[in-house]
């Protein structure tokens, strides 16, 4: 075919064009963890993501909706969320943004591409679980802090 399969990817997914979109989705989804995936399509680091997200999305589907935002054509979280780096990866619940303490030091966001699905899988698990309880911090079940240096 002429496509190489990581390119396409990100067309796999729900992507959100608008603010309002944006809010509507993190609004209106009840009992599922929202994860927001900001970047560029076109960007290598979103693409490794995307592929990964689209991977694990059938089996999250109980728990978790995933869709995917392009920075330069919403531009209206960048400020709000310090979107600076090529993918962001983000989970909300309820309207709720739930933080993750992955050991980075950051525990907003996922701003690398974790190319590991059941990595992915049991981080979503662990905000969907606490995130059911009240928790809007979540400790992730590994540690990466040596694995990914700023």
């Amino acid at each position: 075919r002429g496509c190489d399969r990581t390119t396409t990817m990100s067309y796999m997914l729900p992507h959100l064009r608008s603010g309002w979109e944006v809010d509507q989705a993190i609004l209106t989804e009840e009992d599922r963890v929202v994860v927001v995936r900001f970047g560029r399509d076109s960007d290598q680091t979103c693409m490794v993501q995307d592929e990964v997200l689209f991977g694990i999305a059938e089996k999250v589907k109980n728990f978790a909706v995933i869709y995917l935002v392009d920075i330069d054509e919403v531009p209206d979280f960048n400020g709000m969320y310090e979107l600076y780096d090529a993918c962001t990866t983000m989970f909300f619940y309820r309207n709720k943004h739930i933080m993750v303490d992955l050991g980075t030091g950051n525990n907003n966001k996922i701003n690398w591409a974790l190319a590991d699905k059941q990595e992915l899988i049991d981080i979503i698990e662990i905000v969907y679980r606490g995130a059911r309880k009240g928790r809007g911090l979540v400790v992730s079940p590994k540690d990466y802090s040596t694995k990914y240096r700023y």
